[in-house]
């Protein structure tokens, strides 16, 4: 291979390895195969005439002459010969030796993501995949599979029909199945109304019975795991609001997992079920179609090349300093996703992006924040969708202390200790002082709620063309992790908002409580503002910064408007 100024006889050489892959001997077909990999770099086209040689090691019997023969055909693939290459690879996946199928299927999934030429195309050999070794799939590549669905409009009714088939004849492959449900979930009504078919497809028929029977087989499957089943619930809620006349049936599901053993099963069931006996005007929003996700983002995030804090919104967005804004189409699902993991962390590299599409997530998930007694908007947040119920509040060491004005509490007994009289202060040796100072330092300790710890510069969290919210910090003393924040919003518009209402949303490391806001109308032209308390505690502090998504309702001239974004500028040290 080192001849490098002579290509008849690299030529030569090539054609000579070539041969040695029909011996025999499979210790000189592994050497030809070594070579031929070192023989790609400097003659491609020379190695390329032996590809249907070195295809047919790929299902030779021995293991090490087909991983080698496997690595060499991924090496050959390019945009001219992906199809037949694909096509041959998919067919040996059929009949391949269980040992082998799972380097076989990672290889496959990653020549069809990187040489894929059409959507079309690289979503039928995925579902073909899925078909025949969807178990050994692994995450990130199902979770490729939908970002590219969702950015294919013209292909949802295709897609999803194709999906309904493949899980009829293959539902023991549970990441068809995960792909399957939540596919119907989002597209189910294109599904019974064979909207957008395509000359390469036969017309089926499928009833909303047939669509959910799908969902109900996947969930009570013994052998699905968590993640599917929890899967499951979602697209169910999701078909009730698409398919009135199943939401009875759907009610059943739900209210059949309420008395789960899986906490995870029966925390979303009671939710469910708050939703669809409680709140049925906001049911449709909940659980409207997810937004697309940025195909280009995602890539990023899962190579690690791109920070996770890169917007995947699309069109023109407000300016907001702290970089994401979304859309007002938005879904409220998208603040309240189940995972928390999908919140960007400034500085983390990957993270799982497609955890606020797919609502799924078998660890705690994140905590919810509520408005104290204020009861329109987020109030439902924690009933409709409570992952987590903010932590009761024990009485501090203040309040236990300070009962009531009239009854004296030992700070205040301190605090005459170590304010004794002017003639006592005369008479009193420097000396023993030392006593009252100790006295003084307690009582002060205790009674003031003041620190004089650092102070924390003032942020904007959020700025819009109508609305403003800043962002004031300060910190418990003694207690680093905790940030008090004190959120202003002010109206830069000439209207009034009404029937304001603020929540908020943050990782599962971080736990957050809100105070109730100061008004629910925000006069027009910055006259006044509304203030509202939060209290924010880390328990990653000094590892990880503070992050917090927010959402914003409030009607302006009798219409309902919202506002969302992400912040990510508070300061670090916080």
């Amino acid at each position: 291979m080192s001849i490098e100024d002579n290509g008849g006889l690299r030529v030569l050489a090539v054609n000579i390895l070539g041969r040695f892959l029909s011996s025999r001997d499979n210790n000189i077909r592994y050497v030809a195969l070594n070579m031929l990999m070192k023989a790609i770099a400097l003659d491609s086209q020379a190695v390329q005439r032996h590809r249907v040689t070195i295809l047919e090691c790929v299902k030779d019997s021995d293991a090490s002459i087909r991983k080698r023969a496997l690595e060499l055909i991924y090496l050959l693939v390019n945009e001219n010969n992906v199809k037949s290459l694909t096509k041959e690879l998919i067919d040996y996946l059929e009949v391949t030796d269980p040992d082998f199928k799972e380097d076989l299927t990672a290889k496959i999934c990653s020549i069809v993501e990187k040489f894929s030429p059409e959507k079309l195309w690289y979503i039928d050999q995925m579902l073909k995949v899925l078909s025949e070794a969807g178990n050994c799939v692994k995450d990130d590549v199902w979770h490729a599979l939908i970002v590219v669905i969702t950015n294919a409009p013209n292909l949802h009714g295709y897609t999803v029909r194709s999906l309904y088939k493949a899980v009829q004849t293959a539902g023991d492959q549970e990441t068809l199945v995960r792909v399957a449900v939540w596919c119907i979930g989002e597209y189910g009504e294109l599904l019974v109304s064979n909207t957008g078919v395509l000359d390469v497809e036969d017309p089926i028929t499928v009833t909303e019975a047939d669509a959910l029977d799908v969902v109900e087989t996947a969930i009570g499957n013994p052998s699905s795991d968590l993640t599917t089943r929890a899967m499951c619930l979602v697209a169910s809620l999701k078909l009730s609001s698409h398919f009135p006349s199943c939401s009875k049936r759907v009610s059943d599901i739900v209210r059949h997992h309420k008395g789960s053993l899986v906490l995870e099963l029966q925390q979303r069931a009671i939710e469910f079920n708050s939703i669809i006996e409680k709140h049925g005007k906001i049911r449709s929003t909940l659980v409207e179609r997810m937004p697309v996700l940025d195909e280009a983002t995602f890539s990023g995030r899962r190579a690690g090349s791109m920070p996770p804090s890169v917007s995947t919104s699309q069109g023109a967005l407000p300016k907001i300093p702290n970089g994401v804004a979304k859309p007002t189409s938005a879904p409220l699902v998208d603040l309240l996703d189940f995972s928390s993991d999908d919140i960007p962390v400034p500085g983390g590299s990957g993270g799982d992006f497609l955890q606020d599409l797919l609502g799924v997530d078998i660890s705690p998930s994140i905590s919810q924040v509520t408005s104290g007694t204020q009861k329109s908007g987020t109030d439902v947040l924690l009933d409709l969708l409570s992952i987590g119920t903010p932590p009761a509040q024990n009485p501090s060491t203040l309040d236990i202390l300070l009962p009531s004005q009239d009854i004296k509490s030992p700070v205040d007994v301190l605090t005459k200790l170590a304010s004794p009289s002017p003639s006592a202060q005369t008479s009193t040796p420097v000396g023993s002082s030392s006593m009252l100072d100790l006295l003084d330092d307690f009582g002060t300790t205790l009674s003031l709620p003041e620190t004089n710890g650092p102070t924390y510069p003032a942020i904007i969290a959020f700025e819009s063309s109508s609305l403003k919210v800043t962002f004031n910090f300060s910190k418990e003393p003694g207690n680093p992790q905790t940030t008090l924040i004190e959120a202003r919003f002010t109206n830069k518009s000439p209207n009034v908002y009404s029937n304001f209402v603020f929540q908020a949303a943050v990782p599962k490391f971080l736990q957050l409580h809100l105070d109730p806001a100061s008004s629910n109308t925000l006069p027009a032209n910055s006259n006044d503002s509304i203030t509202q308390k939060l209290r924010v505690s880390n328990s990653q502090h000094g590892k990880k910064s503070l992050v917090m998504r927010l959402r914003i309702n409030y009607k302006v001239n009798d219409k309902d408007v919202l506002e969302e974004g992400q912040i990510n500028n508070f300061p670090r040290d916080l």
